[in-house]
């Protein structure tokens, strides 16, 4: 007899980029196909990636133009998300869902809950609780998932903190679960110089930012930055890995500050380059800062870069301290200007003994916390469902 299932429905899902879409894909590929139904956004190479792996998903639009229903475009959006998502229901023989986010994912689940009383569980992100608050129809849609839930998964401590203090949600309602790596895949790797010569890296030493091109991630930080760097690493190179709505700014900032030479843009990569570019980098850096309310909620790349056994250095604001095991593993710095940036960047750079201390802390610190193994038992006791028996599927 086919087990009832529960359905995730997720807007941000490999191939597109995005910290919660790996943890997502990580975590369900690991599970139970016969317990576990994916619905996921819409991407122009999903079909491509949908081939290479044998997830029971559903691909449809939900990357909504807003997240309310005040309108009646908003109002519509919902409306046919809702109507595909309760077919599902009873196609796949859904038990409960499990919401991507507050919105729009969450809000689907209250109403389908309403009107079906399918009982639903939310992830909470961090970045997403403050940005609701600002907006009284988004605080009070956000308060109304929240309270809807069975329980809420949060990614990291200040996110549970954030949904005590300023949710009011009882702590027995909040169960912490961090994302996970998969420390078999990202290892270290000794220095390749042809791959080197070929991204044009050659002998400089490489400071990598992986991540969506968004203020709060703290880009413009780190260019602003390397003049005082450059001045004792003239042969500085920035790496970014990433799309997004701050691309064309950046490419500004970068040519009004002159700093063409020390800066290579880098757009949407294959997996393999990703990989290569946390091995062969020499320190990684997230300069993340809380903008208008919009912070960092956790920060897997950190988690990834450390894996492969780079030293890190990440901005104060959200949960990034959690990821890190300060200072053998990496640094926290104040982002809100580049002078203390500057600053750590140079000192780690032009330490070889210290960078090379930290290599091995990086690693363990990753393998011993945030490795799936662990992870995926903790998982599949929060959800009751078995683990898959095999995870031999291609990675995102």
């Amino acid at each position: 007899m086919k087990k009832r299932a529960a359905l995730l429905v997720s807007e941000v899902f490999p191939p597109q980029t995005g910290g919660s879409g790996r943890w997502f894909w990580e975590l369900y590929r690991r599970l139970s196909r016969q317990e576990c139904v994916i619905v996921a956004g819409e991407h122009p190479r999903h079909q491509e990636f949908d081939q290479a792996h044998d997830l029971r998903l559903h691909r449809m639009p939900l990357t909504f133009t807003t997240w309310g229903i005040g309108s009646v475009r908003g109002l519509q959006q919902y409306a046919r998300a809702l109507r595909r998502l309760d077919r599902l229901v009873d196609k796949e023989g859904v038990r409960i869902l499990h919401c991507g986010k507050c919105l729009p994912e969450g809000l689907l689940g209250w109403l389908l809950k309403f009107w079906r009383g399918v009982p639903y569980v939310c992830y909470v992100h961090g970045e997403e609780l403050n940005l609701a608050a600002a907006s009284r129809e988004l605080g009070w849609l956000t308060g109304r998932v929240l309270r809807g839930a069975e329980f809420v998964i949060a990614n990291s401590r200040n996110t549970c903190e954030l949904l005590r203090s300023q949710w009011r949600l009882p702590g027995e309602r909040i169960r912490l679960m961090y994302p996970g790596v998969d420390t078999g895949r990202f290892v270290p790797a000794a220095r390749d110089v042809p791959w080197r010569a070929r991204f044009d890296w050659g002998d400089r030493p490489v400071v990598l930012t992986v991540g969506r091109l968004q203020k709060r991630k703290g880009h413009d930080v780190m260019v602003r930055a390397l003049g005082a760097i450059s001045r004792s690493i003239p042969d500085i190179l920035y790496v970014i890995v990433g799309d997004g709505e701050e691309r064309a700014p950046l490419r500004e900032l970068v040519e009004e500050l002159g700093m063409q030479a020390h800066v290579q843009f880098l757009n949407e990569v294959t997996d393999e380059e990703l990989l290569c570019c946390y091995q062969q980098c020499d320190l990684f850096v997230l300069p993340n800062r809380e903008v208008g309310g919009d912070i960092e909620g956790f920060g897997i790349v950190l988690l990834e870069a450390q894996s492969c056994g780079k030293p890190v250095v990440a901005g104060l604001s959200g949960g990034t301290a959690e990821t890190m095991q300060v200072p053998d593993t990496g640094r926290l710095v104040c982002c809100d200007n580049p002078d203390e940036l500057a600053r750590v960047v140079s000192e780690l750079l032009t330490d070889a003994r210290q960078l090379a201390l930290m290599q091995g802390p990086a690693r363990n610190w990753v393998v011993g916390r945030f490795d799936w193994s662990a992870l995926v038992g903790q998982a599949s006791e929060l959800f009751g469902i078995e683990p898959h028996a095999t995870t031999g599927c291609a990675n995102a």
